[in-house]
């Protein structure tokens, strides 16, 4: 039997295993409780100790089981070769024996690709990776570090065919950088139109959709140049981490310490203008790739790629058939592609099936002894009768928890540690916003019965919630609370086979007639997705949510009257 782990060191920490053709995958953070598991000096390499664990463990297996361990290398030294044994042995120091003594390393953006290519179903594909900044590129490509990668992908080669470092043009004085990067040019910006305290890529892709792009469009588009061969050039130093120099736009100099200063309107159009310029970018490198490759399929992944309203632009504008957006295409991920690399390049092993679902991690556990908080009451033992009782509650425009099966990996909630909501009603997407403590334009995207999803959307959607797609005009009226001010959803699709969701989304369309629900994420502010069923009871009382659903266990607030009536009328009617 054999088992292959993938060992993401840096932010976003994680472990992922393949054994025996299944694959366990999680993120430090679900156990630290804090987000994306930054260390607390920039630099320093942390351990996915529990999440490691608890794969081994999932598996039963122990260390001396493993045949290869994989992860990747992020150390930026310039030089050529040496760097790499250094960071390999530190790295080796931080993990159990024997599996320090099987580490091996890979290039970083490698093994964001692979997190892809090799959970998707095509045989040959382009790979596109753009993050901040990934491995050291060394004396092949000279100083400086993956910034943009294109891949040639087949089942027996993984060819590297582009490799893009936007060229630094002169700019205002500060900090220079060897290379700029298209991430650092999206933060960098996103730093000066959001406000501390919000999330600033998220938010700025979400308030784009309020202004008017071509306000600043003009002088943001001098920013960012696009040459021959996909090449980018980025004016210093926007497409570096200084956010202190001014930008001078509009007679107002714009940094990350006066955002505030400047009206929301002004802000949202240079938001708007910002996510047209990143997005035009990306489209003109896939396009010189798909003139390289000749390829149908794209595989897009690295920290850009959790921009799905440049996902669903990619999507029709890129040239390719078909877009596959990495289940988990931020740095976590990478564990994954390095599991799945030397599963399959490594061992032999033939590739997994395509999921469906990103379910890989542990079980919610039990909910304690005395299950209900105070102004809660349980409902236990429901078994069967949960789904539809939930789908009454729902109905009614309460909002539940929902904790179902194994952890989701990656950043977005999909049906496993949920907050569920009716999509039709705008009052109750307030009060989510409220609830969850999000700036008001921010959307919230909707969960979709795969089958209906063209019915409701204008093209294809995505079971990983990873790109945006139109909401049907005609539709719009009746599932307002899910499409955002510019018509768009960030839709994830729920196949047959899904585990989480499926059961509940069925009952609620023969409820309502309508095959979807908001899904978002079940968190604090500025928390991790919560991971247990203790973590789930203790924040749906911190939150005010009207129920939480633990396995067939639903916990619901005291002043609301039993939805089991309510659901046996239901289908009773529909029988």
């Amino acid at each position: 039997m054999p088992a292959v782990l993938g060992l993401n060191f840096h932010h976003d920490t994680s472990a992922a295993l393949v054994v025996d053709g299944r694959l366990y995958a999680a993120e430090e953070e679900r156990w630290s409780g804090v987000k994306h598991n930054h260390p607390s000096r920039k630099g320093t390499l942390t351990s996915p100790a529990r999440a490691l664990q608890w794969c081994l463990d999932a598996a039963g297996l122990e260390p001396q089981d493993i045949d290869a361990v994989w992860a990747a290398s992020m150390r930026p030294n310039p030089a050529a070769g040496w760097w790499l044994a250094e960071e390999r042995d530190e790295l080796a120091a931080l993990l159990p024996s024997p599996l320090g003594e099987h580490l091996r390393l890979m290039s970083h953006h490698t093994a964001h690709v692979l997190s892809g290519y090799l959970l998707s179903e095509h045989e040959h594909a382009a790979g596109l990776v753009i993050d901040a900044g990934g491995s050291s590129l060394g004396s092949d490509f000279g100083p400086g570090r993956e910034r943009i990668t294109g891949y040639d992908l087949r089942p027996d080669a993984i060819d590297r065919i582009h490799q893009g470092m936007p060229a630094v043009l002169p700019g205002p004085a500060g900090p220079r950088r060897v290379h700029s990067s298209l991430g650092h040019f999206y933060r960098n910006l996103a730093r000066r139109v959001i406000p501390p305290g919000d999330e600033p890529e998220g938010s700025m892709m979400a308030l784009a959709a309020f202004g008017d792009p071509e306000r600043y469009g003009p002088q943001v588009r001098e920013l960012v140049g696009l040459g021959d061969d996909g090449e980018i050039r980025i004016v210093h130093p926007w497409g570096s981490a200084d956010n202190g120099t001014p930008l001078l736009l509009g007679g107002r100099a714009w940094t990350a310490d006066n955002v505030t200063e400047h009206p929301d309107h002004e802000r949202a159009d240079l938001a708007a203008a910002v996510q047209q310029v990143f997005a035009e970018s990306v489209v003109h490198i896939a396009r010189h790739l798909r003139r390289l490759t000749r390829a149908s399929a794209l595989v897009f992944s690295g920290g850009c790629a959790l921009n799905s309203h440049l996902n669903g632009q990619l999507a029709a504008d890129s040239g390719f058939d078909t877009l596959f957006v990495a289940p988990a295409p931020h740095d976590a991920g990478t564990a994954v592609g390095a599991a799945l690399y030397g599963w399959h390049y490594q061992l032999g092993r033939k590739r997994l099936p395509s999921p469906t679902d990103a379910a890989w991690g542990p079980p919610p556990g039990p909910l304690p002894a005395k299950a209900a908080p105070p102004g809660y009451r349980a409902l236990t033992g429901l078994g069967p009768d949960l789904a539809p009782t939930v789908a009454a509650l729902l109905s009614e425009h309460r909002i539940v928890g929902w904790v179902q099966g194994q952890l989701e990996f990656g950043p977005r909630a999909l049906g496993h540690r949920s907050i569920l909501a009716h999509p039709g009603d705008t009052a109750t997407r307030d009060r989510l916003n409220t609830i969850k403590k999000r700036a008001a334009y921010r959307p919230f995207a909707p969960a979709v019965l795969a089958e209906h999803a063209t019915e409701w959307f204008m093209s294809a959607s995505d079971p990983f919630m990873n790109r945006v797609v139109t909401v049907r005009r005609c539709k719009a009226s009746r599932v307002a609370a899910i499409t955002h001010h510019d018509g768009t959803a960030r839709a994830q699709t729920v196949a047959a086979d899904h585990q989480g969701l499926r059961g509940l989304l069925e009952q609620f369309h023969r409820r309502t007639g309508l095959p979807l629900l908001l899904n978002t994420s079940f968190n604090r502010k500025g928390a991790p997705i919560l991971r247990t069923a203790e973590q789930a009871v203790s924040a749906a009382a911190d939150l005010g949510l009207d129920a939480v659903a633990v396995g067939d266990t639903l916990l619901i607030a005291d002043h609301l009257p039993d939805p089991r009536t309510s659901a046996l009328l239901s289908a009773r009617s529909n029988g």
